[in-house]
């Protein structure tokens, strides 16, 4: 089966398939209305040092376990360690949270598309503030609209899976990413006319420490680790398609470097439409989908922002739930010798259908709790605040301590020559990483 492996046809098609895995609504939507309720620049600065002290060190750990074993999210700890090693649970526990989560993911990847179909039809000019803010609420009460568009994506989704490594995934991330970037672009130039961006560029690169707090440092850390798609096999599953000669460290770096510069431009752009307006940034999550859209209609030119946004919105999505069905669909094929068309099929059918409980979340199931959350926060829970942080520290450690000096020189291909970045990243992944996640992970816990 390994010699019969897909792989990427270059290293930029990996990086770009990496980074639509990495750049999803965590870049979007997240990270600026973490950021805006977390002070700015203060929260900026811990979550940059934290990419680069936790992140960057378990996706070349990720990267290297997938490379190493050529073979899907749990077969890869086999082929990197020992057949049937316990360490296979972490491989288990990714496949369990990219099944969960996406099941979640794309039922707000349909609230994005719906967002979408609005703006292109100029559903948010000529109405009132309170109108606008309520597209939202009317799409939460609406539970047929929610479960079409949950379909729309989740069909869109496993169309792209559908072709394979390099005649699905890759050559639709050839479309996707640079699209994204190219609409990214437009509306950062769109942002210097606004009167509001260089208080906008104030906000987010001038640290202000008393606006932050212990909470907000939390925050930093774990969405270090989350935005990276790292604890749910994606990285594994993408690496696993990397042919050996590759090397990871500069790989990681750079999907690292594309990823968090796409969130800060985001931030930046977000932030100079709501100053523009004399508005509140710590707008929550609400910013995405009630806030923009009013200032979007009240802007001149407004119709083609609110149109390139949401499209961008959707593409990141899009680029990110596609690595999240891969990784199941990897694994079921290659371990249960299964045909490719029909194990996305059936994956995506059933994905879909506990999907639907999200979907119904808001409406006909919402006075449904499970240990007082509702399916769409359980999901949402279970995976971020337990599976994820979990399955983050037993890799870094597995890398550290069980793979140890010699994973770490083929990662960083220096040979057995001492020096300060094989130590650093030894080191890391042994203790600073792991013990960074293990206090979020604790922290969700106690939240749960």
């Amino acid at each position: 089966m390994s010699t019969a492996r897909s792989h990427w046809s270059t290293r930029f098609a990996f990086i770009l398939a990496a980074v639509g895995s990495a750049v999803g609504l965590g870049n979007l939507w997240k990270f600026p209305y973490m950021a805006g309720a977390n002070g700015g620049g203060a929260f900026v600065l811990i979550y940059l040092l934290c990419i680069a002290a936790v992140g960057v060190p378990i996706f070349i750990a990720e990267l290297y376990i997938g490379q190493k074993g050529q073979k899907n999210a749990v077969a890869s700890f086999e082929a990197t360690h020992e057949k049937n090693t316990p360490w296979r649970c972490i491989g288990f526990m990714g496949l369990a949270s990219a099944f969960i989560i996406l099941s979640f993911y794309s039922v707000v990847g349909g609230w994005i598309l719906d967002f979408s179909f609005k703006s292109i039809f100029n559903q948010f000019a000529g109405k009132s503030d309170e109108e606008d803010k309520g597209f939202l609420g009317a799409l939460f009460e609406s539970p047929w609209t929610q479960v079409g568009w949950h379909f729309v994506f989740m069909t869109g989704t496993v169309g792209i899976v559908l072709g394979g490594v390099r005649n699905g995934i890759e050559k639709w991330n050839k479309i996707l990413m640079p699209t994204l970037f190219a609409l990214l672009g437009v509306l950062f130039i769109y942002s210097f006319t606004l009167s509001g961006f260089s208080q906008s560029i104030s906000f987010l690169f001038s640290p202000d420490t008393s606006k932050l707090t212990a909470a907000g440092v939390l925050e930093a850390v774990g969405h270090s680790f989350f935005t990276l798609s790292l604890g749910m096999g994606a990285i594994i599953t993408y690496g696993s398609y990397l042919k050996k000669k590759e090397g990871l460290a500069k790989i990681a770096i750079t999907v690292a470097f594309l990823d968090t510069l796409v969130a800060l431009i985001a931030g930046v752009v977000i932030f100079s439409v709501v100053f523009t307006h004399g508005m509140e940034p710590g707008g929550g999550p609400t910013l995405l989908f009630q806030t923009l859209p009013v200032l979007f209609s009240k802007m001149t030119g407004g119709y083609i922002l609110a149109v390139a946004f949401f499209l961008l919105v959707a593409f990141a999505a899009f680029s990110s739930s596609v690595s999240l069905l891969e990784v199941a669909v990897a694994y079921w094929v290659e371990t249960k010798k299964k045909d490719r068309v029909r194990t996305t099929l059936l994956i995506g059918i059933v994905i879909f259908g506990i999907g639907v409980l999200s979907a119904l979340s808001t409406n006909v199931l919402s006075d449904v709790k499970i240990f007082k959350f509702t399916f769409f926060d359980l999901f949402d829970k279970l995976t971020s605040s337990i599976f994820l942080p979990l399955g983050g520290v037993l890799i870094s450690l597995f890398y550290g301590w069980v793979l140890g000096p010699k994973a770490i020189e083929e990662s960083l291909s220096l040979g057995k020559k001492p020096s300060l970045m094989k130590i650093g990243l030894l080191w890391t992944t042994r203790v600073l990483a792991p013990v960074a996640v293990m206090i979020v992970l604790v922290k969700g816990v106690m939240d749960f």
